[in-house]
């Protein structure tokens, strides 16, 4: 059978279902990210580094809820704090002692974290991040990579994928974006050139490299970056919802020993629960504070709210995360093994005849069919189809994985490595044997 026929072979309930999602979801799917063709799979339950389909199967997993698992599924340590703060109150619409200390924690172990205050995802957090800095500095434009990735806000939607002067989304503003300056990545020269017109409030920016270090950060570029900013007055914004707490227990801040004026938070932070969080220095952060001067308090203070920001199950959630992520044993083992399983992946590339490579760093990798990115990221269009194809065959051996990325948790094994080498061989082979590349 061809990877499809033995993909729809193999999960006819997942189908069934989808046709259900189709008739009672836009497009059948609650995150863009989790579309896949001919269908996307069910997945039932899951714990440790594994989890089951609604057909039965059996699955390494490497998305580990989005990124946001540094723990694994079902960690005892987060089902207990969990399971009693439902006993106690899910919504307590009041102020707790939870978010102080989740707070403490935060500020504990991120570089820049003098205050933190907390959101419900990273898109949030960005955005956010965006208004303190405006109302620091009393400008209005922001300059963000090419290729980096800030959520789906209005803000941030522009100069994620090429061509970059194309919005990610319809229904944006044009007046929105003629906020955002997009430049190059790893472009001192770009980037002074448009600090130097004198209206930049901030650069905000994936320490680590563009939508998870697929475009890598060159070395030495963030030094340079902090450097310039401070020069000229503009707050450097590290978006760290993907490498905080995963590249270190202080995140890529720490790993790169680079501090931004702000650092914005979500995965990890949370615990796998739903939040994210604005940290950063005392004096920009200060400005979300009352300060019962009624015109401060009127139109001087950024504004903030949030029904769940701060629940006490996300809260119980983290502090059990984070009181085990301040142990950079866990982030050291885990990016040992995502040392091991990018040189297995790559290897099995050149067995099976396959284009391309793997890389990355610490616990995250990358499998590209078209190499390894320029310092400005991909200079050609990449194969979507064939990722999507690489994803259902990987599901077919079971293992689950993005299109081409991949998270180490603190919990996988070197059993699961590999168990997952042979699984993506066995993908790889049959991507070969589909023609993928030319030939059959």
């Amino acid at each position: 059978m061809t990877i499809l026929e033995e993909y729809r072979a193999r999960h006819p309930k997942s189908a069934a279902l989808w046709e259900r999602a189709r008739t009672a979801i836009p497009g059948g799917i609650t995150h863009d990210i989790r579309h896949l063709a001919p269908f996307p799979v069910y997945v039932e339950r899951a714990r440790g580094t594994r989890k089951w389909d609604a057909d039965g199967h059996e699955y390494i997993d490497y998305w580990m809820g989005h990124g946001a698992l540094f723990l694994g599924h079902c960690h005892p340590a987060v089902v207990q704090a969990v399971q009693e703060q439902v006993a106690r109150g899910t919504h307590l619409g009041a102020c707790h002692a939870l978010e102080i200390r989740w707070a403490e924690l935060v500020n504990q172990l991120v570089p820049c974290a003098e205050l933190t205050r907390f959101t419900m995802s990273g898109t949030e957090a960005t955005h956010l991040a965006m208004r303190v800095a405006r109302a620091f500095t009393g400008r209005p434009k922001i300059v963000k990579l090419a290729g980096h990735f800030h959520g789906w806000h209005d803000g941030a939607a522009v100069g994620v994928n090429p061509p970059y002067d194309v919005p990610m989304s319809a229904g944006i503003p044009g007046a929105t974006l003629d906020q955002v300056l997009i430049c190059p990545p790893n472009d001192v020269k770009a980037a002074e050139g448009l600090l130097a017109r004198g209206d930049v409030a901030a650069v905000i920016l994936e320490p680590a490299g563009g939508q998870a270090g697929t475009t890598p950060t060159l070395p030495g570029y963030l030094q340079e970056l902090r450097a310039l900013t401070t020069r000229h007055g503009v707050v450097l914004i590290f978006d760290e919802v993907i490498t905080g707490f995963r590249y270190a227990p202080g995140g890529a801040q720490a790993y790169f020993g680079v501090t931004p004026d702000l650092t914005t938070l979500a995965k990890i932070v949370a615990g796998g629960l739903p939040g994210g969080a604005l940290c950063g220095r005392r004096e920009p952060m200060a400005l979300l504070a009352f300060r019962g001067d009624a015109a401060w308090d009127r139109s001087q203070r950024v504004a903030h709210a949030g029904t769940f920001n701060a629940n006490p199950l996300s809260a119980a959630a983290a502090i059990a995360t984070l009181e085990l992520c301040a142990d950079a044993s866990l982030q050291a083992r885990a990016n040992k093994l995502g040392d091991e399983l990018r040189r297995g992946l790559a290897a099995a590339m050149r067995r099976a005849g396959v284009p391309g490579t793997c890389y990355g760093e610490a616990s995250i990798s990358h499998v590209s069919f078209e190499g390894q990115p320029g310092l400005a990221g991909f200079d050609r269009p990449r194969k979507g189809d064939a990722y999507h194809l690489l994803r259902c065959a990987l599901l077919n051996n079971g293992v689950d994985c993005s299109m081409n990325h991949g998270w180490v948790s603190a919990v996988h094994t070197e059993e699961d490595i590999a168990r997952t080498l042979a699984g993506y061989e066995r993908a790889f082979r049959a991507l070969a044997a589909d023609g993928v590349f030319g030939g059959r």
